[in-house]
């Protein structure tokens, strides 16, 4: 299908955390439609190797091209680290991954170089965040974490409240005193903790939120290219869900990460 200004944007993730990328879509872009493919057969990611990211996220992109998207979002901090390469060379539409987007906001917003990075095991190991943000210049520093207990309580609702709290002072306590002024979210569960992330780091910490700004990345790209769907209201946007396992706890945890209910999420068996 030729790709045109109303055709979707196609979104996947290895899972429920990617919706918060989209919520960050739909509230920059409200007229673009979009396609998401939640990964849930086979999450975590983080835990894979490289090689088995890449080829679960190349078919990923082939289900969404099927459905006429004209860019691809890859939500998955550990798909962007491992797979973006082999996706922007074997795919007809532009794609975004979330960590170019987080960084390039961070070396930004720095006031002295003290950057900050939390994200997974898969992502922190696989230094794609360190790479992007060191890429800044000699005066970055970089201090990289993996949280993974952040995945959980975000999943669970455990958002506010003395455990997520604890939890972040464990994590986080030493980064203000290390100089660290800008702190990347990098996983796509962490925004639904940045109230006890900002109480912990303090407010001389700006927290980026790779979920913005890769939508602000999106969105600068479509304009770019002629691709903004028009603003007339002539054709209503459409939003559709697909996943690969379990869509009843799809739509029930994903609700929390998209701000708004999931009426329907269709399981699709993708044939790795």
């Amino acid at each position: 299908m030729r790709q045109g200004s109303h055709n979707p944007i196609g979104v996947f993730d290895s899972g429920i955390g990617g919706l918060t990328v989209l919520k960050a879509l739909m509230a920059h872009l409200p007229h673009e439609s979009t396609v998401y493919l939640g990964d849930t057969a086979r999450v975590p990611y983080g835990t894979k190797s490289g090689e088995v990211v890449t080829r679960y996220s190349l078919k990923n992109a082939e289900f969404l091209l099927e459905r006429g998207i004209k860019l691809l979002v890859v939500a998955c901090n550990t798909a962007s680290a491992a797979a973006l390469p082999a996706l922007e060379a074997s795919l007809p539409v532009p794609v975004v991954g979330v960590i170019q987007p987080g960084a390039s906001t961070a070396l930004a917003r720095t006031r002295g170089g003290g950057v900050g990075v939390i994200g997974t095991p898969g992502t922190i190991r696989s230094g794609a965040y360190q790479r992007a943000l060191e890429a800044g210049g000699p005066r970055v520093r970089v201090k990289a974490r993996a949280c993974p207990l952040f995945v959980p309580l975000a999943e669970e609702g455990w958002t506010t409240g003395d455990v997520p709290l604890l939890t972040a002072r464990e994590y986080l306590g030493d980064f203000a005193r290390d100089g660290v002024d800008t702190l990347v979210l990098g996983c796509t569960h962490y925004p639904l903790l940045k109230g006890v992330i900002a109480e912990v780091v303090g407010p001389d910490v700006a927290l980026v939120d790779s979920a913005e700004a890769t939508a602000q990345a999106v969105a600068a790209l479509l304009e770019a290219k002629g691709l903004l769907a028009p603003a007339t209201g002539e054709r209503p946007p459409s939003h559709d869900y697909f996943v690969t396992d379990v869509p009843e706890r799809f739509m029930e945890v994903g609700a929390r990460f998209l701000g708004r209910p999931i009426t329907h999420a269709e399981q699709v068996d993708l044939k790795f």
